[in-house]
This record gives structure tokens, C-alpha cells and sequence, in this order.
């Protein structure tokens, strides 16, 4: 047997969390693998270094050691903290050197590069003190673990192919041995050996990526919440944790508003049916939540109510747009080439509408300006202050009139329902309506599905 475990920056966020993640792992049976993120704070502060290039070199590398150096300080000792502080010195000196050399900043990886030094940091330390309580153990980057990436810098896939028949040959025989390894998660290397990046919370896809490989028998995400709630605690102080759930309702969550598990970690491991756990490492006696490809008990309709804000809808008119289906094909094009994600897509007779995140409009704007002649656009209008909530449910859309006892739950909350994607999944109805209407929305749905004082 087979245990992935990936562990978030919190997870490793100060030397009691590094203690608590390291017990975790020895803690279970079978064979163990875990997944690392950079250390809480870490990927930011060298993002911020690319972006602002305010700190000199030497001065962002000093706050990284500190951090580091403090909790190495604090849990190891001997031989051990010797063999740490080795390594960890090479690794902080290739880092060195990439910053000071100006001629790497030209390369289309380097920032995937330097974005992901933290988690080669990361995963050093916490096989240092694994290996201090008494448990052998080996630190492993991408490369070494044989995780192969395919796409553009900072929007990277794996290729689970390949991924499989490295991590086969370079892992497995590790875990086999009883060696514990513990691999950088966030990004894999391309065919050039270029570090190529998931995008921002990756390491839960890097994870799901590794299990897959490894034909492993569990996927656990110890994360610094329980697990899937029915709502956003914050919102709703009655929500309730979800034991079980399917891959299809934790997809659907995560992709819209839950911040459990990254939205791109259910697929590796659907592919397969290997079930998936969500657990806080801040309270490891707690079950979590399972995830799995089993349906939900007949008479559980909705499990779960999402929010996620800070968008806008924009909609293009053109007449009869709806008969120039070449159009249509340029305007999704034009949002492609400015890599933003659609939440939300809606047609009618003379327009199409789309719902983005709001910091994407301006360059949506920009790439939509660029339709040519034979695209006639007459107007592009936006709406901002805009939030999608998403109410999902294994069962949901086989109801019978559940649109209309969600509807009258929507229009009790005194909000307009702005545009609704219902079909294209099994398992949810998603719909906007205004920000400021939008917290009332999820209390009152929670309230008359789930329970509560709403």
C-alpha cells in the first residue's frame, strides 16, 4: 500500500508545524510519499521579488535563510543539521547565483524557475527532520522525481504519461526500500529541462499528479481547515463539514469559490478511482473529508453552497450573432490569447456573454479590440461587482422544479439572479447575481437545503 500526502505552506509554516507534518507521515502504514509546498510566505516574497525587483539579491536570500535556518536550528542537531546546512547552502547558492545573473532573466523560465526555490527549501528541511526521528528519508525535486511538464511558462500540465514512467523508475523503488521521499510539488520540467510551473496553488495538482504515477492507493491533502464544509464558516456559522463527497461535487466546489483543494487535483486521481482525503494537519484526529467516485445517498439534494467574487460579466452585441458562429469562435479566441479563465458562458440572438475575474478585464478589452473588420461588433458592455454562487449536489438536477425551490430561495434574499450556467455539469446550478446581494444568497440557500438559522 501507498500513501500520498501533500502538505500545504501552512503546513509547514514554523518548526511545530514541521514537527506535526513529520509525524504525520511516519505515523501511517505502507509506503509513504509526500508532497511539499514552499514554507508559508516564501512563494510570495520571491514573486514579489521578480515583479517589484525592490530588495537586492543578497537581501531577499537573507530572509529566506532566517526562516529556514530558524526552524533547522530549532528541530535538528548533530550530524543531521550538519548534513542539512550543507545542502541547504548549495541550493541557496544556486538560487544566488541565478538572481545576480542577468543574462538568465531572458530566458521565458525564469520565473518559473526562481517561483519555485522554495519548495526545493521546503522538502530539504522536512526530510532532515524526518530523518532526526529516526526514519530514512530523501529529498527530491521534480526533476529527480521524473515529473514532466508540457505548456507555456506558468501554465504547465503534466504529461501523466511520462510522469508515470519516471516516477516508476526514480520513486517507487525508494518507497519499496522503506525510504520515505519527499518531493517538491507546484512544478514539473519540460523536455528541456526547464522547471515549468501549475500556476499559484499547484502543489495540491503536483500531488494528485504523483499519485497517479505511482498507481498509489490514497491521495491525502493535509491542508489548515477540516475539510469540504456546506458553506463558508465565515458566512454561514451553522455549516456543517461533508464527510463523504464524489469527484464530481468536490471539482465543482473547488473550481467555484471553495479554497479547500485546488480545482485541477480531482482529475489525476478520478482518472484512476483512487480516493482522496482532505485533513487538517493542525488537528490530525480529525477524519476530514473522503472523496470518492461513489454516488450520494438518494435523499442528500445539496451538500454544499459556494460564493466567489470579485468578477464581472462582458458582454459582446452583434447582430444575429447567433448565426455567425465563426464570430463566436474569434471572441473566445481573443480571450484565450489573453490567458483568462471563464467562469460562465451565455448566448443569445445578438450576444454572447462571459463572466471573468474583474482583474482580467482590461486585458480582455485589449484582446477583444483586436477582432477584425469582418467581426462586427456593435457594443461591448461591462457589469462589475458581480458573484457566482454555485450550488452543488450529487442528485441535484435530477429533482424535479429544484431550479424553482432554489430560485424562491434567491428572490427571499431580495437579489436578481444576472446570468445561470445549469447542464453543462450533473452536480450543480451556478448563477450571478450582485456582490452586495451575494452573502445573503448563500445564508439563504444554506437555510432552507442544509439547515440553520440562515
Amino acid at each position: 500500500m501507498i500513501t500520498v500526502l501533500k502538505f500545504g505552506g501552512t503546513s509547514v509554516g514554523s518548526a511545530d508545524a514541521f514537527l506535526r507534518s513529520a509525524k504525520i507521515i511516519i505515523g501511517g502504514e505502507g509506503g509513504r510519499v509526500a508532497i511539499v509546498s514552499a514554507m508559508s510566505g516564501v512563494t510570495n516574497h520571491l514573486i514579489q521579488f521578480l515583479e517589484t525587483d525592490s530588495l537586492p539579491a543578497d537581501d531577499s536570500i537573507a530572509l529566506l535563510i532566517k526562516k529556514h535556518m530558524d526552524v533547522a536550528n530549532e528541530l535538528l542537531s548533530g550530524k543531521i543539521l550538519k548534513s542539512f546546512t550543507a545542502e541547504f547552502n548549495n541550493r541557496i547558492n544556486a538560487l544566488r547565483d541565478l538572481l545576480n545573473d542577468k543574462r538568465s532573466r531572458s530566458d521565458p523560465f525564469f520565473n518559473d524557475d526562481i517561483s519555485s526555490r522554495g519548495e526545493r527549501l521546503s522538502t530539504l528541511l522536512l526530510a532532515h527532520v524526518i530523518m532526526s526521528l529516526g526514519r530514512e528519508s530523501v529529498a527530491m525535486t521534480s526533476e529527480e522525481a521524473g515529473i514532466y511538464a508540457i505548456g507555456s511558462p506558468g501554465f504547465g500540465t503534466a504529461d501523466l504519461e511520462k510522469t508515470s514512467a519516471g516516477l516508476m523508475m526514480n520513486v517507487k523503488p525508494l518507497v519499496l526500500r522503506g525510504i520515505i521521499p519527499i518531493i517538491t510539488g507546484f512544478y514539473g520540467r519540460n523536455d528541456d529541462g526547464k522547471p515549468l510551473t501549475f500556476g499559484r496553488g499547484g502543489s495540491d495538482y503536483s500531488a494528485a499528479v504523483v499519485t497517479n504515477g505511482l498507481d498509489a492507493d490514497c491521495l491525502e491533502i493535509w491542508t489548515d481547515v477540516d475539510g469540504f464544509m456546506s458553506a463558508d464558516p465565515r458566512i454561514v456559522p451553522e455549516a456543517i463539514m461533508i464527510d463523504e463527497m464524489n469527484f464530481g461535487e468536490a471539482a465543482e466546489l473547488a473550481y467555484f469559490g471553495a479554497k479547500v483543494l485546488h480545482p485541477r487535483t480531482i482529475e489525476p486521481v478520478r482518472m484512476k478511482h483512487i480516493p482522496l482525503k482532505v485533513r487538517n494537519s493542525f488537528k490530525p484526529e480529525s477524519p476530514g473529508t473522503l472523496i470518492h467516485n461513489l454516488r450520494a445517498p438518494k435523499n442528500d439534494m445539496l451538500r454544499s453552497v459556494s460564493m466567489k467574487s470579485d468578477l464581472s460579466i462582458i458582454t459582446v452585441s452583434s447582430s444575429e450573432i447567433a448565426y455567425r458562429p465563426r464570430m463566436v469562435a474569434r471572441i473566445i479566441d481573443k480571450i484565450a490569447d489573453a490567458g483568462v479563465i471563464l467562469y460562465a458562458i451565455s448566448t443569445s440572438l445578438s450576444t454572447v456573454a462571459f463572466l471573468i475575474h474583474t482583474l482580467d478585464v482590461k486585458e480582455t478589452l485589449k484582446h477583444l479590440n483586436l477582432l477584425g473588420p469582418e467581426n462586427i461588433v456593435e457594443r461591448i458592455d461591462v457589469k462589475s461587482n458581480m458573484a457566482l454562487i454555485s450550488a452543488v449536489g450529487d442528485n441535484l438536477l435530477e429533482r424535479c422544479g429544484v431550479s424553482a425551490e432554489i430560485f424562491g430561495a434567491v428572490n427571499e434574499a431580495g437579489a436578481n439572479v444576472e446570468m445561470i450556467s445549469e447542464g453543462a455539469s450533473d452536480v450543480s446550478l451556478n448563477f450571478i447575481v450582485p456582490t452586495d446581494k451575494a452573502v445573503a444568497v448563500v445564508r439563504s440557500l444554506h437555510k432552507k437545503f442544509v439547515g440553520g438559522t440562515g
